[in-house]
C-alpha cells in the first residue's frame, strides 16, 4: 500500500496509536491524532505535539477530513465522530489491518486468539521460530505494536501477532498465514451484547484466509466447533481429551508419526499442554525437526504474572497470577494448585458471572481474600463456598493472607477481573504484589 500523501487521522495516543502515526509519518502519509484525555493525562504530550499535528480533549470535526481513520483498541466504534464518519463513508481501520497494508510481501503472519493463553503461546511460537534459525518478530497485544517494527522492510521470516478481540474488530484484507483460536471463554461481556457476538468478533481471524492457509482450533471448545464451517483455510484441531490432528497421551505430545516429549518443559498445567499443542501445530508449515522443539521446549521462560512464583517466606509461597482478568484464568490457576490455597481476587468486573468458580472454590481454596470494584459483586456469587473477606486496599489484603497463613499454604493473587479500578493495567497490579511480598519478606 502506498500511503505518500494520505491523510489518516487517528483516534487514542496510547501505544498502537502512536506506532501507527510515526510509521504513516515515515513513509510520506499525513497523520493528524486525535484524544479524548485531557493533555495533563497524557505522557508526554510536548513531544506528541512537537512530532504531530494532534487535538486533545476530544475528537473534532477535523478527523472527517481524514482519508482513513485508525482506531485504537478498546475504543467503542458507535461514538458519534466514528458514526459520523460512517456516513461519509471515510474508511475505518484497526492498527492491525493498517500493519497488513504496508507489510513486506514475503513476510509470512502467525497469528494467535484466545480468551486465555495468548501471551504464553505466542511467546513460545516465538522462540521455537528462533531456536529453529527464523528471523521471527513478536508483536500485537503482547505489547509491542505491531507497526512500530520495520514490517514494510525485506528480511522479516514469521510476524508472530497476539490479538485481541478489540483489535480483530476493524478487519478488512487482514489474512495470517496461520491463524488459531485457543479458546473462547467468558470475557468482555461488557463490551459485546452476547457470547455470541464476542466468539464471531474472534472469528474474524479466519475471516481473509483462503485455502493455502492454515486455520487451528480447539476441539473441546464450543465455540470453535459451532462456528467451524466459517473457515475458508486448512482446519487442524488440538485437544486434551480426543485423538486429534494433534493430542497429548498423557506423558507426550503426538503429532502425525511425530512424538514430542513434554517433560522438560518449562510451563506447567493442562492449558499449558493445550499452548503448546496450538504452538506446535502453528510452526507445522516451516518443517521444524522434532529435537528443535523439544530443545526449544525446555529453554523457555515462563512469562511474568502468570502463575508467576515470588518468595517463600516462613514456608508460605506467594505466587503472582495477575494476569488472570478472567473466570476462566481463575479455573486453570485453582486447577494447578494440589493443596489449598489463600486466593486474591477482586478488580473492575467485566460482567461475568463468578459463580461459575463456586466449584474450584470449594475443591481448592482456604479462603477468599476479596479486593475491588467487584468484591461485592463477587462475595454475593462465592456465599456459603469457603470463607471470605473484604479489603479496601490492596496491600491490607496481602498482609492480612499473609498473617493467617501457615506453613506449607500459598497466598495467590488471581483476580478474575481487569486492574482499572485501582492500576494502569495487570502489570503494574502483579508488580506491586510482588514488591508488597518481598517488603514482608524483611
Amino acid at each position: 500500500m502506498n500511503i505518500k500523501d494520505v491523510n489518516f487521522g487517528i483516534l487514542g495516543m496510547a501505544r498502537s496509536g502512536l506506532a501507527a502515526a510515526y510509521k504513516i509519518k515515515e513513509l510520506g502519509g499525513h497523520p493528524f491524532i486525535s484524544e479524548k484525555k485531557p493533555e495533563k493525562d497524557i505522557d508526554d504530550p510536548h513531544k506528541i505535539r512537537a512530532d504531530f499535528d494532534c487535538e486533545f480533549g476530544g475528537h473534532s470535526d477535523r478527523l472527517l477530513d481524514c482519508d482513513i481513520i485508525i482506531i485504537s483498541p478498546g475504543i467503542p466504534l458507535d461514538i458519534p465522530i466514528l458514526i459520523r464518519a460512517k456516513e461519509k463513508k471515510i474508511k475505518l481501520i484497526s492498527e492491525i489491518e493498517f500493519g497488513y497494508l504496508i507489510k513486506h510481501p514475503e513476510s509470512k503472519i502467525i497469528a494467535i486468539t484466545g480468551s486465555n493463553g495468548k501471551s504464553t503461546t505466542v511467546s513460545l511460537i516465538h522462540h521455537i521460530l528462533q531456536t529453529a534459525g527464523f528471523n521471527s518478530i513478536l508483536a500485537g497485544n503482547i505489547g509491542t505494536a505491531f507497526t512500530s517494527c520495520k514490517i514494510e522492510k525485506a528480511g522479516i521470516d514469521v510476524i508472530v501477532l497476539e490479538l485481541s478481540s478489540f483489535q480483530l474488530e476493524l478487519i478488512n484484507k487482514f489474512r495470517p498465514d496461520v491463524a488459531v483460536i485457543l479458546n473462547i471463554t467468558p470475557d468482555h461481556l461488557d463490551r459485546y451484547n452476547s457470547m455470541e457476538e464476542y466468539a464471531l468478533t474472534k472469528f474474524n481471524i479466519f475471516k481473509n484466509q483462503k485455502e493455502d492457509n492454515l486455520a487451528i482450533l480447539n476441539y473441546n471448545d464450543e465455540y470453535c466447533k459451532k462456528f467451524d464451517k466459517k473457515i475458508s483455510a486448512v482446519k487442524k484441531y488440538f485437544s486434551l481429551d480426543f485423538i486429534t490432528d494433534i493430542f497429548y497421551n498423557g506423558n507426550s505430545i503426538i503429532f502425525g508419526d511425530n512424538i514430542i516429549s513434554i517433560q522438560r518443559s518449562s510451563i506447567k498445567g493442562p492449558h499449558n499442554t493445550a499452548n503448546i499443542m496450538a504452538s506446535i501445530l502453528a510452526v507445522s508449515p516451516f518443517k521444524i525437526r522434532n529435537e528443535i522443539i523439544e530443545k526449544a521446549l525446555s529453554s523457555f521462560v515462563s512469562l511474568p504474572h502468570r502463575l508467576e512464583p515470588v518468595a517463600i517466606i516462613n514456608g508460605i509461597k506467594f505466587i503472582n497470577d495477575s494476569k488472570a482478568t478472567n473466570t476462566d484464568s481463575v479455573k486453570y490457576a485453582l486447577q494447578s494448585f494440589e493443596e489449598p490455597i489463600r486466593i486474591i481476587m477482586g478488580g473492575a468486573g467485566k460482567g461475568e458471572d463468578y459463580s461459575v468458580l463456586n466449584p474450584y472454590l470449594k475443591k481448592h481454596a482456604k479462603k477468599i481474600y476479596l479486593i475491588g470494584d467487584a468484591r461485592y459483586k463477587m462475595k454475593k456469587a462465592f456465599e456459603n463456598i469457603v470463607d471470605i473477606e473484604l479489603f479496601d486496599d490492596f496491600e491490607k489484603s496481602i498482609i492480612a493472607a499473609f498473617s493467617e497463613a501457615e506453613k506449607g499454604d500459598s497466598i495467590v493473587l488471581s483476580p478474575a477481573c481487569t486492574s482499572y479500578d485501582m492500576f494502569n493495567n495487570f502489570e503494574e497490579r502483579g508488580n506491586k504484589f510482588k514488591q508488597i511480598v518481598l517488603g514482608l519478606g524483611k
